[in-house]
């Protein structure tokens, strides 16, 4: 059933709507590179990026996970755009397994009169100060209650026995936040101790100073809700709290809802262009349970939409498919789905796909993904031919515009990689994520050497204000020029295919119109 975003937005959307830059009309028919590029502007990325935020913030939950209010709003949203747009437009319905990445809305864990804990994806990786434990109690928990150390060695964790007796819970009132340490005996009896206590939450710290994101438990019979913690969030959530002592009040919120859904990718065709010969440009629009997904990948999604309607009134010479895939966080699910729906026929139709997965990386990279493989370890499928001329187009572009640009890793690890183990030629753009800026990197592209390429990458931090407008304004341009570029000749990457098609040398205003289609 589609859902009204005012309704889900409320009185967000005219905040929104008075914040936003603005958009101008999109010229007749931006039907080349410099056209193109002059029209996708860093204003209408921003005003969907807003769009987005405002999405994950009205529904209550903080995010935009698959098969929740906040995609399901998401991808209305798009499509709704698109429609207006003239495009045609449609949903494809597919069920996923939710289970790592369960957090149906983003956590929280507030104490009362401190600053904010930001949630991360506790056992996936490194970072956040906090977030739900695999497999912690299913669905919905939210309480505010006291805070109740639990005989915790926070200046020496390796000597602590926290949690390991019984006892260590006396006088802990019903319904407390227990802070439980890692350390000395089994995680299993800590846990089983916790919740015989009668506590209504357990924040687990781990043992290691400085380690945040990587105590995880894998067996069943848990039933009170945990997250884990690092020692230095827990340092300040208990801050002024003795052994066995109650102190300040905090918020606990779990909700973690492993299952299956049903979720949808939207998918929108040019209405013209040649159907034998279609241009696939990719973007997942889902974010993990634990934020908004701003950068990863609000700033994909939103740029290959304004892409889309800054195309509106081209008649390119190729079909051009605009795809937003669902499930990507869980695996790629999404973009699996499509190429699976897909007849053999329809596969060979596509003569290329272009991914974009994180274009505003704060600390960024101008990364081209490496379709030549002359910077990286082929991956499994290998890389079909006319993935390097497709590096090239990117590669050309940086260098026309004296902006340095470096291969990345095609690994197959975004939504290209279901449709190069199917053959069809890859490319695209990313600005980093949990990787760290070098020092030559540093030198050549500003930034922080030593840091992450996105400080908040899978973090409740991915928000509105984790975006580089500087990379958006780059990458888009970029996007914008391979994407009218293949709309208009496939040939540098299918030869006798795409010959004869309309083509526009980067930064050339006077190309004329394309001649009416004659097909194939």
């Amino acid at each position: 059933m589609k859902r009204p975003l005012v309704g889900i937005i409320g009185a967000g959307a005219v905040v929104l709507a008075a914040s936003l830059p603005a958009v101008s009309q999109p010229p007749s028919n931006n039907n080349n590179s410099a056209k193109l590029t002059r029209a996708v502007t860093v204003g209408g990325i921003l005003e969907h990026e807003q769009a987005f935020q405002a999405i994950a913030d009205g529904w209550g939950g903080g995010n935009r996970l698959s098969g929740n209010a906040g995609y399901e709003d998401s991808a209305e949203y798009v499509h709704d755009r698109l429609a207006a747009a003239g495009y045609d437009v449609a949903y494809q319905d597919f069920d996923y397994q939710l289970d790592f990445l369960a957090d149906w809305q983003a956590p929280i864990l507030a104490v009362e009169g401190g600053p904010a804990l930001v949630p991360g994806i506790a056992g996936a990786q490194p970072g956040g100060d906090f977030g739900s434990m695999y497999k912690t109690t299913p669905y919905g928990t939210d309480i505010t209650a006291p805070v109740w150390a639990i005989d915790l060695a926070l200046e020496d964790p390796t000597t602590t026995t926290s949690g390991c007796e019984v006892s260590d819970f006396d006088g802990v009132p019903d319904g407390a936040i227990v802070v439980v340490q890692r350390g000395n005996c089994g995680v299993a009896t800590k846990i089983f101790n916790a919740q015989d206590s009668g506590a209504g939450a357990m924040a687990f710290i781990s043992a290691v100073p400085g380690d945040s994101g990587t105590v995880w438990f894998n067996f069943d019979g848990v039933d009170i809700p945990t997250a884990a913690i690092t020692l230095e969030a827990a340092t300040t959530l208990v801050d002024g709290v003795a052994d066995g002592d109650t102190g300040r009040e905090a918020r606990f919120r779990i909700d973690w809802r492993p299952g299956t859904y049903t979720t949808r990718n939207v998918i929108a065709e040019t209405p013209t262009g040649d159907p034998d010969n279609v241009i696939a440009v990719g973007a997942h629009l889902d974010s993990v349970g634990v934020g908004p997904g701003i950068n990863d990948n609000g700033s994909g999604s939103a740029s290959i939409l304004e892409i889309a309607e800054q195309m509106q009134k081209v008649k390119p010479r190729n079909k051009v498919r605009f795809l937003w895939f669902a499930a990507e966080e869980s695996g790629l699910l999404g973009s699996e789905a499509y190429v699976d729906s897909l007849s053999e026929e329809e596969l060979d139709r596509i003569a290329a796909m272009l991914n974009f997965d994180m274009v505003g990386s704060p600390n960024f990279v101008r990364f081209v993904y490496d379709g030549d493989l002359s910077d990286s370890v082929p991956p499994p499928s290998g890389a079909p031919e006319g993935s390097a001329a497709i590096e090239e187009i990117f590669v050309d572009w940086f260098d026309s515009r004296g902006l340095a640009s470096e291969p990345t890793e095609f690994s197959g690890r975004s939504d290209y990689g279901p449709f190069i183990e199917a053959g069809i030629p890859a490319g695209g753009l990313f600005t980093g994520a949990e990787g760290i800026k070098t020092d030559a990197q540093a030198e050549i592209y500003g930034g922080t050497a030593g840091e992450q390429y996105d400080p908040c990458y899978h973090l409740g931090c991915d928000d509105i204000d984790n975006l580089s407008l500087e990379a958006l304004d780059q990458m888009s341009d970029a996007a914008a020029h391979a994407t009218i570029t293949l709309a208009q000749s496939t040939q540098a990457v299918n030869g006798e295919r795409g010959k004869g098609n309309f083509n526009t040398p980067p930064g050339h205003d006077d190309v004329p119109e394309p001649a009416a289609l004659t097909g194939h």
